[in-house]
């Protein structure tokens, strides 16, 4: 047990082989929900633009928290950090669901 644990095989040996099937085997055939691994959209993603303005979807989870004088600052933080300085936020509108619930904001830049 001890050799298998610190994988103390000579290359090319029968035992090497079993234990890289084994971790190849785990790797490969265990399912995603096994983990409880969901994949995530990007927080911070631009949207097609009104004219001169960029638009932004910014997830929930990270503007929902602050007061809401706080939050362009924020979102100017966030949008800078993902794409670089682009401009000034302008204004920003939580969006909501049909059963009222926060799904996230649209932040509006003017250059």
């Amino acid at each position: 047990m001890k050799r298998f644990l610190l994988w103390d095989f000579p290359r090319a040996s029968w035992q090497y082989d079993v234990v890289v099937i084994l971790i190849l085997s785990f790797i490969f055939l265990i399912p995603r929900d096994f983990f409880r691994d969901q994949p995530r959209g990007a927080n911070v993603v631009q949207l097609p633009s009104e004219a001169g303005a960029t638009t932004y979807w910014i997830d929930s989870h990270l503007l929902e928290d602050l007061p809401d004088a706080e939050r362009p600052r924020r979102a100017q933080e966030l949008i800078k950090a993902k794409t670089g300085p682009r401009g000034t936020v302008t204004r920003i509108e939580p969006i909501y669901d049909d059963e009222k619930d926060l799904r996230g904001f649209m932040a509006y830049v003017k250059p």
